[in-house]
């Protein structure tokens, strides 16, 4: 069963839920913003599913919910924000901010952002930065969750890249994947809602396939592509640790736990000026040719509909996960 509400309920419910943990204002708008967005673009394991988790962070003080990320341009093109041990949302938006001016007039920039959290669904951050006509990457690492092709212990996370191209009259094109067969969030979403995962997705604690969602959570999950996702996954970890000077994946606590220090990621994002004055037609003329073959199209292509129908009829809020939040909230009983 779930309950339908608008998408505006939707973000203050949980903006409730955030400042009853003791998180700032701006900092709980955000956060509510960034996670009823993934909910709203068929990304459940980002986004109601996460409130509670965060509220205990913010509360024992793993997370810093009043947090100030600050930014400082250390080269022309190139800018290092510090997330201060608060959640990535509020930090990702300043470096959004800065990254598109300073691309704008460099051609390229890139922005290291370190001592952060989990940063949610990647594409949408991409996506605000194509929507100021910037082709955008980005790539972020997470607690230790997959092992090295022919290994058998977590080394890396999940380590999603994300991917933003501009278009003329048309939403941005997004690319948007995790690095595992499937994000470790959709992983925690089964296991809140008691229900099985697919065989294939992760191995339990013994490396054994397994379809039970908690056993799930203390094993490992399985590279998409197998020794080419294990590669990239591996690519990530220097763009996203050593590179800015974040926590590397083996050093990062739960983003799932209460306890333990802050995790301390990183996510690196870089954004692009286009270069050629055809890059719009000549874009469009290659997405042209894609969608023209049957049964294909264009990645992200479903998310403009999620949106309106999201703001025609509101969110659907499983049962579980409304008590889960609204229990969160003082006097909210």
């Amino acid at each position: 069963m779930a309950e339908r509400m608008n998408v505006q309920d939707a973000e203050a419910l949980v903006w409730q839920a955030l400042i009853g943990a003791g998180v700032n204002e701006e900092n709980a708008a955000s956060v509510a913003r960034a996670l009823v967005a993934a909910e709203i673009d068929g990304q459940a394991g980002h986004g109601f599913s996460r409130v509670a988790a965060y509220a205990a962070q913010a509360r024992s003080g793993k997370v810093d919910g009043t947090a100030r990320p600050e930014v400082a341009q250390i080269a022309p093109g190139t800018l290092i924000v510090d997330a201060k041990e608060g959640f990535a949302y509020p930090a990702i938006d300043l470096t959004i901010e800065a990254l598109a001016e300073t691309a704008a007039a460099q051609g390229i920039a890139l922005a290291g952002i370190r001592r952060s959290h989990h940063c949610g669904q990647l594409g949408a951050h991409v996506e605000r930065l194509a929507e100021r006509g910037l082709v955008a990457l980005m790539v972020g690492n997470s607690p230790k969750a997959m092992a090295p092709w022919g290994g058998g212990q977590a080394v890396f996370g999940t380590n999603p890249i994300a991917f933003s191209a501009p278009r003329d009259g048309n939403p941005p094109m997004v690319i948007d994947l995790s690095l595992s067969k499937v994000a470790r969030g959709k992983i925690m979403a089964a296991a809140k809602a008691g229900t099985p995962i697919p065989e294939g997705w992760a191995l339990d604690a013994d490396g054994q396939p397994t379809t039970d969602a908690e056993a799930a959570l203390k094993g490992t999950m399985i590279p998409a592509g197998d020794a080419k996702g294990a590669a990239l996954a591996l690519m990530v970890e220097i763009l996203s640790a050593p590179l800015i000077g974040a926590n590397a994946s083996s050093e990062a606590s739960s983003f799932f736990e209460a306890e333990g220090p802050s995790p301390g990621v990183g996510q690196t994002l870089i954004a692009f000026k286009p270069l050629a004055s055809d890059f719009a037609p000549r874009l469009e003329a290659l997405f042209s040719e894609i969608v023209a073959q049957e049964g294909a199209r264009l990645p992200g292509g479903g998310k403009a509909a999620a949106r309106a129908r999201a703001a025609a009829e509101g969110i659907e809020i499983p049962d579980h996960l409304l008590s889960e939040i609204r229990a969160l909230i003082p006097d909210a009983g």
